[in-house]
């Protein structure tokens, strides 16, 4: 019999029961998804699929401290149960103190649903989607467009059982779309993405027209040396910058003095202020359209995340609120270290504060600039300053009074994304927006456009 013969709140507790340790954690995660895929205006593939995976963490109390040991593994039978948490156990008695070692939290409400049978998704996701796209595809033909990109949903439920009680559920929908537009002779190409919950917010057609816009702009073709210039950087950008951000923000490290936001002489630099812009960076599971885990999930330790913090209570967070850094992630373990408040990362990332004008108002209201489509490839270059080096892909326009006149050449940019908040000069409409470079790690994001007045496109790229 097979581990799905059984629903995912029975394997948890088998598990439980099963644990010989001083303390346990089981997570079941059920995965589903869905996709299409097209090219040259026509699907090529679709699919769904299913699956199971398990981690058990195991604590062993000693006389030197609690040790934990964790093992992950998908597609685990009924048989392979009790070998899994044995081999945790196993793993935690033959490894040293954690140092992160914390009481297992207890406390929390348990998930009224914690019993009921995970959620999935299928191909009937993409219902009202298909035939638009369809659509799309006749009008991207008729105009002399080819269309390429894929659509994507899963369905995660995760359920956390622990042995001190917890028993907590979670359903996370996850969908992206990303549609390339290319002309015949492929010279020409335009990107657009979006993420959505339940593709039922977003429009293909409405997509296809705005990619048709941007390869008419590319019909006129002019060629900028590598410099400073200004610049309006779209929501995608800016979402891709401030993930990056958000994942260097560790409240150790910065007390540590490794990173950007450690203070000259030591500690942190909680309290001052990066932008004279009134932003506010925030994180909230609750936030309508991009909700996400209330509670901690952690597979593994490391970094700022802790396999002991399961099932902590993540709240609304204010990473920079009016402009000022107000906190840094932190687990338990981490606050107690540094003296900074619990602030767990959150599964969502929110940039508001700018006025209410649209990135077509913003482009005209610029005398002369560039207007990126996304960034890719983006690396790390210097931690202590959050340096940053990418490409920028798919379109780059050149504005002038007001109007876009071209497309220009592509860039590798050096920039660091605290720095630029400091140097933004301009945030525009707050909109639900992907990360083209992070999409398949961090998905729920709402940025505005910003306009940063010397961007540093460091090099000339040749790339597309």
């Amino acid at each position: 019999m097979s581990a799905r013969d059984n629903k995912p709140h029975e394997i948890v507790e088998r598990a439980l029961e099963l644990s010989r340790a001083d303390g346990c954690v089981v997570i079941a995660d059920e995965h589903s998804t869905a996709n299409l895929r097209w090219a040259g205006n026509a699907l090529t593939t679709n699919g769904v699929t299913r699956g199971r995976s398990l981690t058990v963490v195991a604590t062993v109390d000693g006389k030197k401290g609690t040790a934990s040991g964790v093992v992950s593994r998908s597609a685990v039978t009924a048989d392979d149960l009790e070998p899994l948490v044995r081999a945790a156990e196993a793993a935690a008695r033959g490894a040293g103190p954690a140092e992160d070692a914390q009481p297992l939290v207890t406390g929390v409400p348990e998930a009224q649903d914690f019993t009921d049978a995970p959620a999935e998704t299928s191909s009937a996701v993409f219902a009202d989607f298909a035939p638009a796209l369809g659509e799309a595809f006749a009008r991207a033909r008729a105009g002399g467009r080819e269309l390429y990109g894929f659509a994507n949903h899963e369905l995660v439920s995760t359920y956390v059982g622990t042995s001190t009680g917890l028993r907590l559920r979670h359903d996370q929908p996850t969908g992206t779309l990303e549609l390339n537009a290319k002309s015949p002779d492929r010279t020409r190409s335009a990107w657009a993405g979006r993420s959505t919950r339940d593709f039922k917010d977003v429009d293909p057609g409405a997509l296809d027209a705005e990619l048709a816009v941007r390869l008419g702009w590319a019909e006129r073709r002019v060629e900028l040396p590598a410099g400073r210039y200004e610049t309006l950087l779209p929501p995608t950008a800016v979402a891709d910058l401030l993930i990056y951000q958000l994942w260097s923000a560790s409240g150790r490290d910065a007390a540590e003095g490794r990173t950007v936001f450690s203070k000259p002489g030591g500690g942190t630099r909680v309290g001052e202020r990066l932008t004279e812009l009134p932003l506010t960076l925030r994180s909230d599971p609750n936030e309508p359209g991009l909700e996400s885990a209330p509670f901690v999930v952690a597979h593994s330790s490391g970094g700022d995340q802790s396999v002991f913090d399961n099932g902590l209570p993540v709240g609304a967070t204010e990473w920079v609120a009016g402009g000022e850094l107000k906190h840094l992630t932190t687990t338990r373990h981490t606050a107690g270290l540094t003296g900074l408040p619990v602030a767990p990362a959150g599964g969502n990332l929110i940039l508001d504060g700018g006025d209410d004008r649209s990135l077509d108002e913003m482009v005209a209201a610029t005398e002369r600039g560039l207007l990126l489509t996304c960034l890719w490839y983006i690396r790390e270059v210097d931690p202590a300053t959050l340096l940053l080096t990418g490409l920028t892909r798919d379109g780059v326009y050149l504005v002038e009074n007001g109007q876009v006149t071209g497309q220009v050449n592509n860039f590798r940019f050096n920039e660091s994304p605290v720095d630029l908040l400091g140097r933004a000069t301009e945030a525009g409409r707050t909109e639900k927006t992907l990360p083209r470079e992070w999409s398949d790690w961090f998905t729920r994001a709402a940025m505005p456009a910003l306009r940063v007045p010397d961007f540093n496109m460091s090099s000339v790229s040749q790339g597309v």
